[in-house]
């Protein structure tokens, strides 16, 4: 999946809950994905803001890590309409 794949679906779907490649501190129950030190990370974090222990992945191409950032988003939102 490419950039504009994963945005068209984000707003199709209306997904929301999530940190792209933005510079600010973490939020609460939040899907990231960004590109550090050569890498891209995913990664979730809990109600206290703070990324949750063995939620980070690490992914060597964009097209693997927006995979697996738009199917935690998936998975968030699922979770979303059950509380709600």
């Amino acid at each position: 999946m490419n950039r504009i794949e994963a945005k068209m679906i984000i707003e199709h779907e209306k997904l929301t809950g999530f940190n792209w490649n933005e510079n600010r501190y973490y939020n609460e129950n939040e899907v990231g994905i960004k590109f550090a030190d050569n890498v891209w990370l995913t990664y979730a974090t809990d109600e206290r803001a703070s990324v949750i222990t063995g939620s980070k992945k690490e992914f060597d191409s964009e097209e693997e890590a927006l995979d697996d950032f738009i199917c935690r988003l998936r998975a968030d939102k699922v979770l979303r309409d059950i509380v709600s």
